[in-house]
Order: C-alpha cells, then structure tokens, then sequence
C-alpha cells in the first residue's frame, strides 16, 4: 500500500482523536467548579473557535504539503497526484494539532482570566 492511501485512511482516526482539544476542550480546575464555570467555559470555547485567523493558518499548510508533497512525489516516483494527497494530509494534520493547541490556550488563558483556578 503506498503511503498516500495509508496516511489518507489514517487521518480521519487521527482527527477523530482530538475531539476533546482545541476549542472543545474542558480544563481541569483546582476545587470545586464554581457556579459561573459552565457559562464562563462555553464564553471561553467560543472566543477560542472564532479566531479565524488560524483557519487560514491550516489552510497554507495544506496547501504546501501538497505542493511540497507533488514535487516530492515526482522527483521519487513519478505519482505526483499520490506526493501531493500525502503532503495535504501530512500538512493538514500537523497544522490541526498546532491549531488546537493554540485555542486549547486560549481556552485555558481565558478561564484563568475569569478567575477559575485552571490547573491544565
């Protein structure tokens, strides 16, 4: 199986691992949540899915690990079209973990800044 079927079939499990990341995620407090907290995390996941600005982030890495991924799949072996899905994949799914880690920080930045004793 060449690596562009496998990394094509592997990435909506590797996906589907980060569902509770990014935006989604749910900090860990130190004591007892207070009475404001759920209304407080659902404000703070909010703010951390509407940075846009990382959308267009993932956006660019996919599209150079295509064009990287085609040229490299050329020079190899002739398939292009196989570099350039490997190289999409590759890129989208390392700019998906760098994203989320960055709204898995605003997530947690703005809970603190709320007052909640954020412990991760």
């Amino acid at each position: 199986m060449k690596p562009a079927t496998i990394l094509a079939a592997l990435a909506p499990v590797l996906l589907a691992a980060c569902a509770n990341t990014g935006a989604n995620y749910k900090p860990i407090v130190d004591g007892t949540p207070s009475a404001a907290f759920a209304s407080d995390l659902a404000a703070c996941q909010s703010l951390a899915r509407d940075q846009k600005q990382f959308d267009q982030e993932r956006l660019t890495a996919t599209g150079l690990g295509a064009g990287l991924g085609a040229a490299l799949g050329e020079a190899e072996d002739d398939d292009p079209v196989g570099g350039a899905v490997a190289g999409a994949v590759a890129g989208g799914l390392a700019s998906t973990v760098k994203v989320n880690e960055k709204r898995k920080a605003i997530v947690i930045n703005c809970m603190r800044g709320r007052g909640h004793r954020v412990a991760g």
